[in-house]
């Protein structure tokens, strides 16, 4: 792949040879500007810790010169070279300069390993290798010897390092230098040296790349009214570029020479950030949702055909970008991103191509993850999905988690096929996108919300239907059949079959899925054989589908009752929705909340007719609180056992009565938005969830270092000290906290990563859906917060991509030093984009 996607690049009549010399001029002064040199010679992008500060006049000089030496035989070359102390007077620089190209900062880099043992110690001892996996043969970076023992030796807090560091030589020259190391006498110090030798940097497959047509200011921000909001979601739109990655092809392994992991793709892409430095697959729906607001149209459909190349590949869309995500896919929402892109670019061209691969992934979850399923209430039998990985073996890229979480010597010994179907069934989870919640797990809270292993170990995630994959799958039946009932590939036999497809599916849905006397959706249990009694967002995934049961339309009443946890949160919490109300100490569970969930939530409101929605927001009678509002039964939970909400000093608002909806303002919400006269309840709800998620995106960015000028001072060193953040320019976070609109989510396998590529996309998707109605929100001190419990003692400390420059790769380092790191890179790629920019004829 080149190194800037063909397809957006300016045309240019320059040739190909004098690119290549721009290249190289491009490259010494990278290097001369970034210190050290990469640790390949292929590597085009460095990283180092020593960066000469210069300023934007001699940059604009450097790329002049470079311009001109590089092409120096070269006519219609613009003399652009500004004079180095120009009077700016009060005009903006980019009336002043040309324009550049938006280019990313990389995700590149060589994690340093922190044994958590001497180097002489010998490694742990190990439980038998498990099977070889068919769908993953790789003797280095697959379930063998190699990756279970440096797993074991434990270098880094994140497995993933690892398996996203390519060799250095061909895969029989490190297979001989891992020989002379085994289970028995193997010591840190061996399998340091090992890795250090024989393995590269973590991503240098992939390379940072220019938004040519990228608009800094899109025509949505007009939708945005009150000043902050809009200059927040410039900034956010702004991301892109700092997420924007292609295939370095110069650096790419064919398995001979050098092995990888990465699935190289033909197409640029949007990377969610941190951790994530590939594409991922039901990341993307909601990245692609905020690239269609930013009208980055080319990207969207860039994305979209590598998803195409992959089912072509593959027959399927694997989890994610790495070929170790094989054996597994993610939500299907191909087809939803399809549908989105088309309604809004008009480009049905791309049909030619998507159709029939769409319908070869629907065939591949009909084929792997179907059966049939008679429900015990009508005794009718239906056709739905499950998620169900074939896998028996400790995932690559969470090896070790889930090594010790079979293997912990404090629990029961499991036994070959017991650990294998644990292994599968985490497998499985990671599927759901939900890894992982109570709501799969059959002992929540057997550890502890401080010991998640008990309740892993219990993890039954293949025995349940769940709603919100079978309403996906629904829908996108549904959009095939209209695709093909008229149009370019009109063909009424293939829509009749997935009208009929879909028509099983939604009886399904209302059939096993809803309770009709709680009102809600819950997922269905082949262990059980019956409805689970945990309340998760996952019951907002029918609306949003399409599917919406009898009683809510014909009840205003009971329209509300559906929707009334939204109310119970907005009222009672700080922060907006959260995936169950169970505190178990997984990521999917509270106090989390998660930007696809806010978006799920408000498409589901926005769905009711206007003739169950209008009437004003039911009240809790004297002494009540909006737990009251609830249908009895719904939450599956007693007021008592909801989360907490810390109110100063580590102390909890009331747990029940009217003390608990300490966020009820007259007429709506605290950081709910501004009450408008004549409001349905349905509007109240959207608007004061739309507002709280705002709320959380940007109180999180601003406690973690972002300002913007004469709208947002940035906090007092004392006050970003509360998150570390003294060096951060503002994160935005993967997941959100209900509790503390300043805080990131907590729990998981992981740190908590920043970005964050679907935390932005339903930013600007909310900007631009619901911008009128967004008001500036007023952000918790984060001072007063130091000293609640739970509050933001991992916000800035989060695995970082550097969106909005927050964040350190590590927690135990300074940011700073990542972002001039960032700041270096950034510079020397804006040089080469820039150098075509001017090329361009």
């Amino acid at each position: 792949m080149a190194p800037l996607s063909t397809t957006r690049r300016p045309s240019s009549s320059i040739t190909v040879a004098h690119d290549r010399v721009l290249l190289a001029v491009v490259a010494r002064l990278s290097n001369s500007h970034c210190g050290t040199p990469p640790v390949h010679s292929s590597h085009r992008i460095f990283t180092s810790d020593r960066v000469l500060a210069n300023t934007m006049y001699a940059k604009w000089a450097i790329i002049a010169y470079a311009i001109k030496v590089a092409h120096a035989n070269v006519p219609n070359i613009p003399d652009f070279v500004p004079d180095l102390e120009p009077d700016l007077g009060d005009q903006p620089t980019s009336t002043i300069y040309p324009p550049i190209p938006s280019v990313s900062m990389t995700t590149q880099v060589t994690s340093v390993a922190s044994p958590t043992a001497s180097l002489g110690a010998i490694l742990p001892s190990q439980v038998p290798l498990p099977p070889l996996q068919a769908w993953c043969p790789s003797k280095i970076f697959c379930p063998g010897a190699v990756l279970q023992t440096v797993n074991v030796a434990n270098l880094w807090s994140d497995p993933k390092i690892f398996v996203d560091k390519p060799t250095v030589s061909d895969p029989q020259s490190v297979l001989a230098a891992f020989a002379p190391i085994n289970s028995t006498n193997a010591t840190e110090g061996s399998v340091l040296q090992f890795v250090d030798n024989n393995f590269g940097g973590e991503g240098f497959e992939l390379e940072a790349e220019a938004l040519f047509n990228f608009n800094a200011d899109p025509p949505f921000l007009n939708k945005v009214k009150d000043p902050l909001p809009r200059a927040f979601a410039q900034i956010v739109h702004s991301y892109w570029t700092q997420l924007i990655r292609g295939t370095n092809s110069s650096t790419l392994c064919d398995g001979k020479k050098c092995e990888s992991t990465f699935i190289p793709l033909n197409h640029t892409f949007v990377i969610p950030g941190g951790r994530f430095r590939e594409q991922y697959y039901w990341d993307s729906f909601w990245i692609t949702q905020g690239l269609i607001q930013s009208r980055l149209f080319d990207i969207v459909n860039d994305t979209l055909q590598n998803f195409m190349d992959e089912i072509e590949s593959f027959g399927f869309i694997p989890n994610g970008g790495r070929r170790y995500y094989l054996n597994r896919s993610q939500p299907p929402v191909f087809v939803m991103m399809l549908a989105n892109y088309i309604a809004a670019s008009n480009d049905t061209a791309i049909l030619d191509r998507a159709l029939p691969l769409a319908k070869r992934e629907l065939a591949w979850w009909s084929d792997n993850r179907s059966l049939n399923v008679t429900s015990p209430y009508t005794k009718k039998t239906y056709t739905l999905s499950r998620y169900a990985v074939s896998n028996s073996a400790p995932r690559p890229e969470s090896y070790l988690t889930d090594y010790e979480t079979a293997n912990d010597p404090t629990l029961s010994t499991l036994n070959e096929s017991e650990r294998a179907e644990l292994y599968s069934q985490l497998a499985s989870g990671a599927e759901t996108g939900w890894d992982y919640s109570t709501r799969f797990i059959s002992l929540p809270l057997a550890g502890g919300t401080n010991y998640t292993t008990p309740a892993l170990r219990s993890v039954n995630v293949k025995n349940h239907i769940p709603v919100d994959l079978n309403a996906i799958l629904y829908k996108s039946n549904i959009i095939l059949a209209d695709f093909y009932m008229s149009g370019r590939c009109a063909n009424r036999t293939i829509a009749s079959k997935y009208r009929t497809a879909a028509a099983n599916i939604r009886a399904g849905i209302l059939d096993l899925f809803w309770d009709s006397s709680k009102l809600a959706f819950y997922d269905f249990n082949l262990t059980s054989n019956s409805r689970n009694s945990v309340l998760s967002a996952a019951t907002f995934y029918p609306l949003w589908t399409g599917i919406i049961p009898d009683e809510l339309i014909s009840s205003t009443s009971n329209a509300f009752g559906f929707f009334s946890s939204i109310n119970m949160v907005l009222r009672r919490f700080n922060g907006t929705y959260p995936p169950t109300f169970i505190e178990s100490g997984l990521q999917w569970d509270s106090p989390n909340a998660w930007p696809p969930h806010q978006y799920i939530a408000l498409e589901a409101l926005r769905a009711l007719p206007a003739n169950v929605s209008s009437g004003a927001v039911p009240q809790p009678r004297t002494g009540q609180s909006a737990f009251a509002l609830v249908p009895n039964g719904q939450l599956g939970l007693e007021e008592g056992a909801l989360p907490g909400q810390i109110i100063r000093n580590g102390q909890n608002a009331s747990s029940t009565g009217s003390g608990a909806d300490i966020n009820a303002l007259d007429g709506t919400f605290v950081n709910g938005g501004n009450a408008t006269t004549g409001e349905g309840w349905r509007d109240v709800l959207v608007r004061g969830l739309a507002n709280r998620y705002f709320t959380s995106a940007l109180c999180s960015w601003h406690a973690t270092g972002g300002s913007i000028s004469g709208l947002l001072p940035r906090l007092s060193d004392q006050q970003l000290n509360v998150s570390q953040s003294i060096n951060n320019t503002g994160n935005m976070f993967e997941k959100f906290s209900i509790r503390d609109v300043d805080s990131s989510g907590r729990g998981g396998e992981y740190t908590v990563q920043a970005g964050f590529g679907w935390t932005n996309g339903v930013v600007l998707w909310v900007a631009s859906t619901f911008g009128k109605q967004l008001v500036a929100p007023m952000c918790p001190d984060p001072l007063f917060a130091a000293n609640d419990a739970g509050s933001t003692s991992n916000t800035g400390n989060s695995s970082s991509s550097s969106s909005g420059g927050g964040g350190s790769s590590s927690p135990k380092k300074s940011s700073a030093l990542q972002i001039n790191v960032a700041q270096c890179q950034l510079f020397g790629l804006a040089l080469f984009a820039t150098a075509l920019q001017f090329l361009a004829v």
